[in-house]
């Protein structure tokens, strides 16, 4: 039987998302992995975490990516050059050096589309995942797609999503608020990990669904 994991955001961070993965989880062919996307800007080794699920899948494991506001940011900035200043100031001079290059007109094609065919959401049975949350004050919390790349906004409505678990990153939470979270159907996984020197903060998390374990490990990188 295949298991699933969730994970929260990683911003760069390759070194902690090889080791979740290799040395806590104990990543098997059979699994199902969500990443909750912020894949780039902040962290050291946006290019790394890129390369490295792109070798994970090479090898057979099933690695589902959804987009955060980071890789939104990044796209719209390849796109309209006045936006470029937007996505500079949140993080992305660090994206640029780890790939090597001074200006995105200079970004590797497969990069860019690896980040295009990132899901803004991924539903199952059982859970929807996706980077920021859903917006619980419309009819259709689908249909609202900035919200889910952006949304800090705690209105939660179970049965807007059939009763499913809604997992999702974005705002970063220390390991306390991340044992004590007031509902057991909607689960935030940012810990932070990119803030090391933020208190409670510094960690990569996963989740195992559907038995709600955590695994958390400091930044490494």
């Amino acid at each position: 039987m295949s298991r699933v994991f969730a994970i929260g955001d990683l911003h760069g961070c390759r070194n902690t998302f090889e080791h979740i993965l290799t040395e806590e989880i104990k990543i098997k062919r059979s699994d199902k992995i969500y990443c909750l996307g912020d894949y780039v800007g902040r962290g050291p080794n946006a290019k790394g975490v890129i390369d490295y699920i792109l070798k994970l899948r090479k090898k057979g494991y099933a690695i589902h990516t959804l987009r955060g506001n980071h890789e939104a940011l990044l796209l719209d900035a390849v796109k309209d050059a006045e936006k470029q200043k937007l996505w500079l100031s949140n993080g992305g001079e660090a994206t640029l050096e780890s790939f090597g290059i001074k200006s995105l007109k200079r970004l590797p094609e497969k990069y860019e589309e690896f980040l295009k065919r990132t899901k803004f959401y991924i539903a199952t049975s059982e859970n929807v995942f996706v980077h920021a949350g859903l917006n619980f004050s419309i009819p259709d919390p689908f249909t609202d797609k900035r919200a889910m790349l952006w949304t800090r906004e705690p209105l939660f409505i179970y049965h807007k999503i059939q009763r499913r678990i809604l997992v999702h990153g974005h705002t970063p939470i220390s390991i306390a608020q991340l044992h004590s979270q007031p509902s057991i159907h909607k689960i935030n996984i940012d810990t932070g990990c990119v803030y090391k020197s933020r208190i409670g903060c510094g960690h990569l998390t996963a989740v195992e669904l559907p038995s709600k374990e955590f695994i958390s490990v400091r930044n490494i990188d």
